[in-house]
């Protein structure tokens, strides 16, 4: 049996509904009068505008991007750091990093390694350097090693560097010594340049360089080189060039004779001179002094007997006993 539903139905307004009743419309309200709509400006106010203007700044945007924040940063830090104990704490963290870096056995120096030395030079290096290793190599002053090392008079160049292999590497350019110099009683080596190089004791522990003396003679090394260079065929001979009045030389050979040289041009004069000799043989001959700083006008000193001889056989040749 179906249940009863009550039926509705809907009339369209102003109608009766279905029941047959009449429907009667209500009266409608009068609606309230429309407000009026109130436009807003769109202009930003003063102080918007003037905020705007600062925020187009390029500093004030740095200070407020950069600026500000770090300023907190350094403030809080700081305060923080104000504390004893925590700095303390913090510096003793820092400390123990370090030494545990500089610690690892990468990083240490096992052996001193020198290459291009003598065995003098090696031993007054390691006398200097007086490393005692194994040690870190953070504890190592290269550049301090590399000038205290320059300051030997041997040492023309030297390159201080820590190896890979654990090794202190130090490369010597050593000077070599191409003259004797004597001052007094004291021989000194001396380079090609003039520089010092070593002290020897005695002339015979280097007889195959020539010996120099007087003031201004190590200012004038090289030219000393080139006068022993040109004079070859009477290298034997020389025993020594004196440098005289700080501005020529004279070289000393054996037998007492001597061959003094002008200040300009030396090494030409001393050529011109062994071509003689080679034509005349005049050095095997009784002069004691061969003066060419007159090259117009050389002069010869005989020795006495020779003198005497001369005189008595009416010389052939210009003789001047005092020069």
């Amino acid at each position: 049996m179906r249940p009863l539903v009550a039926e509705r139905r809907y009339a369209a307004p102003g109608t009766a509904p279905s029941t047959g009743q009449a429907y009667q419309a209500q009266p409608q309200q009068p609606s309230a009068p429309a407000q009026p709509q109130v436009r807003r400006d769109p202009a930003p106010t003063r102080m918007a505008y003037r905020m705007q203007r600062l925020w187009l700044t390029p500093l004030f945007r740095v200070l407020v991007r950069v600026g500000i924040p770090g300023f907190v940063i350094a403030l809080v830090t700081l305060l923080w750091l104000g504390n004893d104990e925590r700095r303390a704490a913090m510096l003793a963290r820092v400390d123990e990093m370090r030494e545990a870096v500089e610690n690892r056995p990468e990083f240490r120096v096992n052996v001193l390694e020198i290459t291009g030395a003598s065995p003098s030079l090696d031993a007054a290096i390691r006398d200097m350097l007086a490393l005692k290793l194994p040690v870190s190599s953070f504890d190592l002053d290269l550049e301090a090693a590399r000038a205290k090392i320059a300051t030997l008079d041997a040492v023309e160049n030297v390159l201080v560097k820590v190896g890979g292999s654990g090794a202190l590497e130090v490369t010597i350019t050593e000077r070599i010594p191409a003259l004797i110099l004597r001052r007094g009683e004291e021989l000194d080596l001396l380079d090609g340049k003039g520089r010092r190089v070593a002290r020897i004791l005695s002339r015979a522990d280097r007889p195959d360089l020539p010996l120099v003396a007087g003031e201004g003679a190590s200012l004038a090394a090289d030219e000393a080189l080139m006068l022993v260079a040109a004079a070859g065929p009477i290298l034997p001979r020389l025993r020594g060039l004196v440098r005289i009045s700080e501005r020529r030389w004279d070289l000393v050979l054996d037998r007492g004779q001597r061959i003094l040289l002008p200040a300009q041009d030396p090494v030409r004069a001393l050529e011109r001179l062994l071509a003689l000799d080679k034509a005349e043989d005049l050095m095997n001959r009784d002069v004691l002094t061969m003066d060419l700083r007159n090259q117009q006008r050389p002069t010869l000193r005989l020795a006495p007997a020779a003198l005497r001889e001369m005189r008595r056989s009416m010389g052939l040749v210009t003789v001047e006993n005092d020069l």
